[in-house]
Parts: structure tokens; C-alpha cells; sequence
């Protein structure tokens, strides 16, 4: 990817309404974010390690521990749900429903036939309709209206 591609990348993407975006293409990887929020949080984990020292034993525990107890409860969640999942085939905006005062595309229970519309992602103000890749019961919504989602992150549970 060259250095004008780049350039134009990051112009739409100012000009967009969307928080977070990435890109990857065998070596090349860009990753955009708007969220100032998200990267404090992000670096702040490296400087965690080099405080410890100075600091008693006790208050780094007791930080780490609710943050794998989070990760813990959110992999049992996970492995409760039967079904397949369906992936997000790319980065962007999900949307459960076709606008705001229409009703969710699907929801827990519902029968879905193979190439229903089960979400919307918008990316760079285009609405792409994720189909159903199998008749069968939806057992799980992975997602919530209006979340930025990434490549290749379960959006809903088919069984």
C-alpha cells in the first residue's frame, strides 16, 4: 500500500462517522482509532508492569483479578451457546434492525431460513446486509445495535 492510499485512507475515515477502524493485507496493517478513551486504556497495561515494583504486591492483584475474571465470565458465555457463528466479514458499524423505529432483524428464538438478513454493518456509508449461511434457530446475539465491530467477530449464534 503506498503512501497516497494511506493518505486517502485516513481522510475518509476523519470525514466518517465511524470510532475505530483497521486494515490488514499480508504485511500491511492499519489500525485508526478516534476513541481517546480506548488508547489510554491501551497503553496504559505497559506502564502497569514497571509500577509493581515501586508498589506493594497487593494493589496490583487486586487490579488484575476483576480483568480475568471478566475474560473468564465472558469465555463461559461463550461456550454456553450452541450453534454456529456467524462472523463479521468486515469492519464497521452493526446494525440489528433496518433503522431505529423498525424491529430487530432477529432475535433469541427465532427460525432463520439461509440468506436472511440477521445484521447490517455499515462501513464508509455502505450498508452491507449479513446473511444467514444456514436455515436453523438463533441461539445467541453477539452483539449489541450501533457496536463497532471487527473482522471476523461473532455477530450471532446459528444452530
Amino acid at each position: 500500500m503506498n503512501l497516497n492510499e494511506i493518505k486517502d485512507l485516513m481522510a475518509q475515515f476523519d470525514q466518517s462517522s465511524l470510532k475505530e477502524f483497521s486494515y490488514k493485507n499480508g504485511t500491511d496493517e492499519l489500525v485508526f482509532s478516534k476513541n481517546e478513551a480506548k488508547l489510554v486504556a491501551e497503553t496504559s497495561p505497559a506502564p502497569q508492569p514497571v509500577v509493581p515494583a515501586a508498589v506493594p504486591t497487593v494493589a496490583p492483584q487486586a487490579q488484575t483479578t476483576p480483568a480475568v475474571e471478566a475474560v473468564s465470565e465472558s469465555s463461559a458465555s461463550e461456550s454456553v451457546a450452541e450453534g454456529d457463528l456467524v462472523e463479521s466479514p468486515l469492519v464497521g458499524v452493526a446494525y440489528l434492525a433496518a433503522g431505529p423505529d423498525k424491529p430487530n432483524f432477529v432475535s433469541v428464538g427465532d427460525t432463520v431460513k439461509k440468506g436472511q438478513t440477521l445484521v447490517i454493518i455499515e462501513a464508509m456509508k455502505v450498508m452491507n446486509e449479513i446473511p444467514a449461511p444456514k436455515d436453523g434457530v438463533v441461539t445467541e446475539i453477539l452483539v449489541e445495535n450501533e457496536e463497532m465491530v471487527e473482522f471476523g467477530k461473532g455477530l450471532v449464534r446459528i444452530k
